[in-house]
């Protein structure tokens, strides 16, 4: 019954942002002032600590706002509900922005979307249990797998990997679990693949890993190379073993996490939005290890959406 209200409101938000035709809609420009959501993901990942704080911060910083965090299928979702008006940011990976900013892949009609700022990279986890005759992306063929959360970022990611490896859902049993979900199913015998896209200690991994006896999937060569060539905006990440406790070395693929917004969200209120995240650095900090990617010289490394005019009016001046 989850899956199935999940998909409906999906799709409902789909039709009322496309209804009309196929361009580009800007002609309401967002307010500055009252109640506002920032789309983040499930509660046992980095989006949603991340984004409570970016949160709170935003609303004693700037002046007549409330934002609050609001848990959801994390990137496609919210692409969406950004690109729709009903949040006024939300965190997404940059494949999935780029996606909604050409109309290309999940998205069927180019979205006015815009990046904000870059935040961290987000790495490719292919969860196993310690015992396993999996070795490599091709022995998923007939295991349940969970690909992630519908509407996700990690379910983008999971799909292309396997397709640029020859697979597809019709070779294995597919599930779509959200974070907890999919760590729950691994450690209990109901799975024998989990997906997850993270930051490097994310949450849900580094749990499971306390608690049962896990491997990550360290990915070949040529998985990598015949992924690359389709995802031209992912890199290669050696991670040592040890990050997660009891798990070896492994090699995956990383993309970076980017702040969404629509690209006529007004430039005064994009520029206070990213000059309250910077200057807070030591907080946020603390609150997700991640949060050291998110500097000013990390701002425009996702080369392939245009920065919202507000941002880089705040980077212009800082870089000065």
């Amino acid at each position: 019954m989850k899956k199935i209200i999940v998909s409906f409101m999906f799709l409902y938000v789909v039709g009322m942002l496309f209804a009309g035709g196929g361009t580009e809609k800007t002609t309401s420009v967002l307010p500055t002032t009252g109640n506002f959501s920032l789309g983040t993901g499930g509660q046992t990942g980095i989006y949603y600590p991340f984004g409570g704080a970016i949160a709170e911060l935003w609303s004693k910083n700037i002046e007549g706002v409330n934002v609050k965090a609001e848990v959801t299928a994390a990137s496609v979702e919210n692409t969406i509900k950004v690109a729709a008006g009903t949040m006024i940011a939300g965190f997404a990976q940059a494949n999935v922005v780029e996606q909604a900013y050409r109309g290309t892949g999940k998205f069927k009609e180019k979205l006015p979307v815009r990046v904000l700022i870059s935040l961290y990279p987000n790495l490719l986890h292919v969860l196993l249990p310690q015992k396993t005759s999996i070795r490599g992306l091709k022995d998923i063929r007939g295991k349940r797998v969970s690909l992630g959360a519908p509407a996700s970022g990690t379910a983008v990611t999971a799909e292309n990997i396997l397709k640029a490896n020859g697979l597809t859902t019709d070779d294995f049993n597919a599930r779509y679990l959200n974070y907890s979900e999919t760590t729950n199913a691994i450690a209990n015998g109901q799975i024998d693949v989990g997906f997850i896209v993270g930051g490097l200690g994310v949450g849900a991994v580094t749990e499971l890993a306390l608690t049962k006896d896990i491997i990550i999937l360290s990915l070949k060569d040529e998985e990598i190379n015949n992924f690359l060539k389709a995802q031209k905006s992912y890199n290669i990440v050696n991670v040592p073993a040890g990050v997660y406790k009891g798990v070896p070395a492994f090699r995956t693929v990383a993309i970076w996490n980017t702040l969404v917004v629509r690209k006529d969200l007004d430039e005064n209120f994009a520029y206070q939005m990213t000059k309250v995240i910077y200057e807070n650095y030591d907080y946020l900090t603390k609150v997700v290890t991640s949060a050291r990617y998110t500097v000013p010289k990390n701002a425009q490394v996702v080369g392939t959406v245009p920065m919202h005019p507000g941002s880089m009016r705040y980077l212009n001046e800082v870089q000065k």
